[in-house]
């Protein structure tokens, strides 16, 4: 017979591994561990009157459930979110431990690309994030290796987690539908993945290299015609004396089969969708600082992200991102406190919803957002 237990208090490791959505099945025995969240968010844009006006909104933000658990060498990971408009899975897999060193993921898994975990500290995420390269989970079958100190991932993937024109989704995926006015019809299928990474420990922390690679291909639903796309990174998270480092350089490209305009693709996210150069690079460096307190901890971070656009058409210009800010683990809570600085970049910007198209205007946007949470 299988023990359900409710947690009700986290840790703050633990619950910094909730908010960013860190998908480690964990159970000590067989049972299920059935725990959640519930969020609310301030958001303030200082290129909005209207948020002006009003100092700002507060919003109720997302609840969760998760389910984590163990039967023998079997076991399941999932958690499914509710917003004020929608619902939607996050991941939702089994597992199965073939030994020690491999185990097999089989269903709504986190797709294996860039830094393991994240590139990002904040809430906002990074600019991979934006362009499908970050916490991204998709349908198909993992296969995890870890020994030592290398860890290997290998996958396939068949499609995304919902279909190509739904945009209600929790990470980037490729969009069937009208953005702007140009019509597409693209779906992500056949996707491989493969990331290598090997840690190596030193005083004061560890650092961990690696490279990832993923291919697959494009199917345009209107003409039956298939492209393809690639994308390649290389990474670097090491963490000394509290503080932390990440870099990460990548390169993409989409190639679509019939598009309507070679120098661009339609994407979708958390029920939204916009246009993305459809070949180009992106660079991320990220600092941290923890801080251990009697009551918690305090992360002190500073996120930058810059997308160079690598298409024919010349008029396409740089997206950059910064992101300032702070997170609080306190019992079972944790904050992210955040400053938002976006050049030709989506969600951060008023006239810019897009990433790497041309810009309108040549100005740094501004907002602030406040992430409160409760973990159980």
């Amino acid at each position: 017979m299988m023990m359900k237990t409710t947690h009700f208090a986290l840790s703050a490791l633990v619950a910094a591994m909730t908010i960013v959505g860190l998908s480690i099945p964990v159970a000590a025995e067989d049972g299920i561990d059935v725990g959640g969240a519930v969020r609310v968010n301030y958001a303030y844009k200082d290129y909005s009157e209207a948020s002006k006006d009003k100092g700002g909104d507060l919003t109720f933000d997302m609840a969760a459930i998760k389910f984590n658990g163990k039967k023998g060498d079997w076991g399941l990971s999932a958690e499914y979110r509710f917003t004020s408009s929608t619902d939607y899975i996050k991941y939702g897999y089994g597992y199965y431990d073939i030994d020690t060193d491999w185990q097999l993921q089989f269903g709504i898994n986190k797709v294996p690309f860039g830094n393991p975990g994240f590139i990002s500290n904040s809430f906002w995420f990074g600019i991979p994030y934006y362009l499908g390269f970050e916490d991204d989970h998709d349908i198909g079958i993992k296969a995890v290796y870890e020994s030592n100190s290398w860890h290997t991932d290998l996958a396939f993937y068949k499609s995304p987690e919902y279909g190509p024109g739904e945009n209600k989704r929790y990470a980037t995926d490729l969009y069937t539908g009208t953005i702007n006015g140009t019509e597409y019809h693209n779906e992500e299928t056949n996707q491989l993945n493969l990331r290598q990474t090997y840690k190596f420990e030193h005083a004061g922390g560890s650092t961990t290299v690696g490279g990832s690679v993923q291919v697959g291909q494009i199917y345009n639903s209107k003409t039956g015609n298939t492209g393809d796309r690639y994308a390649a990174a290389l990474h670097l998270d090491s963490s000394y004396n509290g503080w932390n480092l990440q870099l990460q350089a990548m390169q993409y490209e989409y190639d679509a089969a019939d598009a309507a305009d070679p120098n661009k693709i339609g994407v979708s996210v958390v029920s939204w969708q916009y246009e993305i150069a459809s070949k180009g690079q992106s660079y991320s460096a990220n600092i941290a600082k923890i801080v251990s307190t009697d009551w918690g901890s305090l992360k002190f971070y500073n996120d930058f992200g810059l997308m160079t656009p690598d298409v024919e058409d010349q008029s396409y210009d740089d997206s950059l991102q910064n992101v300032t800010g702070v997170a609080i683990a306190a019992g079972a809570t944790y904050t992210m406190i955040d400053f938002i600085m976006g050049k030709n970049m989506t969600f951060s910007t008023a006239n810019n919803d897009h990433v790497g198209l041309p810009e309108m205007g040549d100005d740094w946007d501004k907002r602030v957002n406040i992430n409160f949470g409760y973990y159980f």
